[in-house]
């Protein structure tokens, strides 16, 4: 594995659409990158630090070690930037487009690839199927797109605990589990400590409890490190029930729709072709809690209907939602594959 250094010792800062901040960290080998620029974009209530999990090679190490040029953004959902009651509306329109574009500048390549997870991912695509993203040719997506499936026990949740948890507070938090001020979140962290006892890290039950169903909802633990297990009680944080409930209206529709009403993008991401040519290679683990796998499966079916052949999907045994990256073995039975879709490559749009 090369040895990797960050390029600065601090991430670059950018600014969204709307003037909110951006982070931008850039990490490259000891040897200048063979390879074009990959972005990586976290998931909801994260940030792009859970790449970078305590695993014997990350994601991150994977790319390096492969030459590319990689990239983590720390987009409006990040617990790295001040707290904000966000949309994947916003994060579509505002985030992602000037951070391609930050990434275009400082490399001086034309075109970018993107590596995205979860919430990450369905913002991204979004911002591509709604043509914001010329430059970027390849998007590799984990977990969910175009086409949210959740359990029942979710749909639930997001029907009935959700509107009722609005009445109370305007977040949910899985780090109460470490710390909870308030009588909410006490009352929270009592539901999580009461239905989840598969092991003894709140935080865990936490993430649970806001994010799907299963025990644990994310990953096994089987497939990660005691030591992974307790890092991830610093690496989740506030997420706004906005979002949850733009979440409730595509799960209940059968594919995102908008929570706003924004200047450039559609009421309905999947009701026309999308605008972009890029290549999409769309990854779910088939244990998923979270996202059902086929969520990614209509996804890719919705995609074929416009360019048949073109983009691949791929459902992985053993794997659920996180542990796509965080998983012991995912350098071995993840990584690779996922470097290969990226070394496929696609087309830009323009």
């Amino acid at each position: 594995m090369t040895p990797w250094t960050l390029r600065s010792p601090t991430p670059s800062r950018s600014t969204a659409g709307d003037g909110r901040p951006l982070s931008l960290l850039n990490v490259r080998g000891e040897v200048a990158p063979r390879r074009g620029p990959v972005l990586l974009v976290h998931g909801a209530g994260v940030r792009g630090r859970i790449f970078r999990a305590p695993v014997r090679t990350s994601v991150v190490d994977a790319l390096v070690d492969h030459g590319y040029d990689v990239w983590l953004l720390d987009w409006r959902a990040s617990i790295d930037l001040a707290r904000v009651n966000w949309t994947l509306d916003q994060a579509a329109l505002y985030d992602h487009p000037p951070a391609v574009r930050k990434v275009v500048a400082e490399t001086g390549s034309p075109e970018v690839k993107a590596l995205v997870h979860c919430q990450g991912s369905t913002s991204f695509v979004m911002s591509a199927v709604a043509g914001l993203l010329p430059q970027v040719t390849t998007i590799v997506s984990n977990a969910v797109s175009l086409h949210p499936v959740v359990p029942i026990w979710s749909r639930l949740k997001l029907e009935c605990v959700v509107p009722a948890a609005s009445l109370m507070t305007h977040y949910l938090d899985p780090h109460w589990g470490v710390s909870a001020p308030g009588l909410v979140p006490r009352a929270f962290t009592g539901l999580a400590r009461a239905f989840h006892h598969e092991c003894d890290n709140t935080v865990c039950k936490m993430v649970s409890l806001v994010y799907g169903a299963g025990a644990p909802a994310l990953w096994s633990h089987e497939l990660i490190s005691p030591e992974t297990h307790d890092w991830l009680r610093e690496e989740f944080g506030s997420v706004p029930l906005r979002f949850h409930r733009q979440m409730a209206r595509c799960v209940r529709h059968g594919s995102l729709v908008s929570a706003e009403r924004l200047p450039g993008l559609p009421q309905d991401y999947a009701a026309g072709p999308p605008r972009t040519r890029a290549r999409f290679a769309l990854f779910a683990g088939e244990r998923n809690r979270c996202f059902l796998p086929e969520s990614q499966a209509r996804t890719h079916r919705w995609l074929e209907r416009f360019r048949g052949g073109y983009h691949s999907l791929h459902v992985l045994p053993r794997y659920g939602h996180l542990d796509m990256f965080m998983g012991e073995d995912a350098a071995r039975d993840v990584f690779p594959v996922m470097i290969e879709e990226l070394d496929r490559g696609g087309e830009p749009t323009a």
